[in-house]
C-alpha cells in the first residue's frame, strides 16, 4: 500500500503524542534550519521527544519522510490567476517562492512525479487552468515552465551555499576575478563576452527570473494563439 493510503497506528495517550504531521513539521524544522544533512530519523525523534522506533509505525525509511516534506511543500504551491498565462506565471513564482523558504526543496524538486495529495493538488490547479490550450499540450507546457524555475532556484540557492562557504559575496567575488576577466578580455578573443560584461545592465536574482519567465511565456502563447 502506498504511504499516502496506508493509515496510522492509533494513538496512543500514555505516550507523547505523534503523527505523520507533527513528524513532517519537525522534519522541516530541522532541514530549514541546518539542511537536509539534519535529518534523519533519530534526530526527528529526539526532536519530539520520542524514541526513534515509535516513528516506524508512521513512516517505514528516511525517503518516505523526504516525500512527505516535499508533498507538505507543495501546500505553499499554489498557483493563481485567470488565463494560461497568469496560472503559469503564478505557479513559477510560487515555486521559487517554497524554495527560496525552504532552501533544501532544491535538492528534491524534479525527478520522478510527486503523488502525494498536496502535490496532487497544485497539479489539478495548473491542469484545469490550462484547458484550454489542449489535453495533449498541458504536459510539454507545463514541464517546460517547472525546467526553467527549478534550473533557475537551484543557480540561486547554489550561489547562496558557496557565498556561506566562502564568505565571499558578489562584491568580492568580482573584485577578485575582475582582473582575471579583463586581462581575458584584452586579448581580443572574447569579444561578445567583453561586450556584455561592460555595456548590459546587471540585474539582480528578480529581475532576472522575472525576464527568463517572461520569455519562456512569451513563447507559450505565441505557440499555442496561431
Amino acid at each position: 500500500m502506498l504511504l499516502w493510503e496506508r493509515p496510522e497506528p492509533p494513538s496512543r495517550p500514555a505516550l507523547a503524542p505523534l503523527s505523520r504531521e507533527l513528524i513532517v513539521r519537525a522534519a522541516i524544522r530541522l532541514a530549514d534550519a541546518d539542511g537536509l544533512e539534519a535529518v534523519s530519523l533519530r534526530k526527528v525523534a529526539a526532536a519530539l521527544d520520542v524514541g526513534p522506533m515509535r516513528l516506524y509505525g508512521y513512516i517505514d525509511s528516511k525517503e518516505e519522510l523526504l516525500d512527505l516534506m516535499v508533498d507538505a511543500a507543495h501546500a505553499e504551491i499554489r498557483p493563481s490567476g485567470d488565463g494560461p498565462r497568469e496560472v503559469l506565471r503564478s505557479l513559477a513564482e510560487a515555486m521559487r517562492r517554497a524554495v527560496r523558504r525552504h532552501e533544501w526543496l532544491a535538492d528534491l524538486l524534479g525527478g520522478r512525479p510527486q503523488l502525494g495529495p498536496e502535490a496532487l493538488a497544485t497539479s489539478e490547479a495548473v491542469m484545469s487552468a490550462l484547458d484550454e490550450l489542449g489535453v495533449d499540450a498541458v504536459m510539454p507546457v507545463v514541464s517546460a515552465v517547472n525546467a526553467y524555475t527549478i534550473g533557475a532556484v537551484r543557480r540561486e540557492i547554489a550561489e547562496r551555499r558557496a557565498e556561506r562557504a566562502t564568505g565571499m559575496d558578489q562584491e568580492r567575488w568580482q573584485a577578485e576575478l575582475g582582473p582575471y576577466l579583463m586581462r581575458s578580455f584584452a586579448t581580443g578573443k572574447l569579444p561578445a563576452l567583453a561586450k556584455v560584461v561592460h555595456d548590459a545592465v546587471h540585474l539582480d536574482a528578480d529581475e532576472t527570473f522575472r525576464i527568463g519567465l517572461d520569455c519562456l511565456l512569451d513563447g507559450i502563447e505565441a505557440r499555442f494563439s496561431r
